[in-house]
């Protein structure tokens, strides 16, 4: 049960989902119980861009009296935050929601996801940028922020600086954020493997696993 070149591991998110970070751990466990099962399995890993609030302006906004209006109360909105926190904590995420005080437009860290992954596995950064929004509470729609992140990861920050100051690959995260609604993505996380099946949302890592070595069994076209 495995293909001679690896699997394509598609995961679709956005930087300011909660539930997208507990998938990119969730994903991470499902990857190593394929591997005791099936020793020489081997994958690419690639990011997807999905905007989560499309209609965020590019400086952000207020994000707690955003939430209680999507939500309806304040003490909904701690609720919320409370299962997402119960659903963390097993897999070493320490969620600090009350620390983030602005609703980010994420086009410049999808950017920044699609320029690292020209140059190798931009695994390492996306958890950065997780950690940045949900442990940290920073503003992860400002360049600062994201060239920090990105420094922390090995890379250069005044060529990220440079490239988050141009329009390159505006169109081409937009096009791509397009491409994977018009998949049938309406919601993240989604994990989509080898072009052929996806889960969507946060599932438990056994549920992930067995998505992935059931493509795997496929014939190969």
């Amino acid at each position: 049960m495995h293909s001679p070149k690896p699997l394509l591991i598609e995961v679709v998110s956005d930087v300011v989902c909660p539930w997208c970070f507990i998938g990119l751990r969730r994903l991470a466990r499902a990857i190593d119980i394929v591997r005791q099962e099936v020793p020489d399995f081997r994958h690419e890993l690639v990011w997807r861009p999905f905007f989560l609030n499309p209609d965020t302006p590019t400086t952000g906004e207020p994000y707690l009296p955003f939430l209680v209006q999507k939500f309806g109360s304040q003490g909904q909105v701690e609720s919320i935050w409370q299962r997402i926190r119960e659903a963390g904590a097993p897999l070493g995420i320490d969620y600090r929601f009350e620390s983030i005080e602005v609703r980010a437009n994420t086009l410049l860290a999808h950017r920044l996801i699609h320029w690292a992954q020209q140059r190798g596995d931009a695994s390492g950064l996306v958890e950065g940028l997780f950690k940045a929004q949900f442990e940290r509470g920073e503003n992860v729609g400002e360049s600062s922020v994201l060239a920090w992140v990105a420094a922390s990861c090995g890379y250069d920050p005044d060529v990220v600086l440079d490239y988050l100051d141009s329009d390159e690959d505006v169109a081409k995260v937009i096009e791509m954020e397009r491409e994977s609604r018009q998949w049938g993505v309406s919601s993240v996380p989604t994990f989509v493997f080898a072009r052929q099946s996806g889960i969507q949302g946060a599932e438990d890592p056994r549920i992930l696993a067995d998505g992935i070595k059931q493509v795997m069994a496929l014939p190969v076209a």
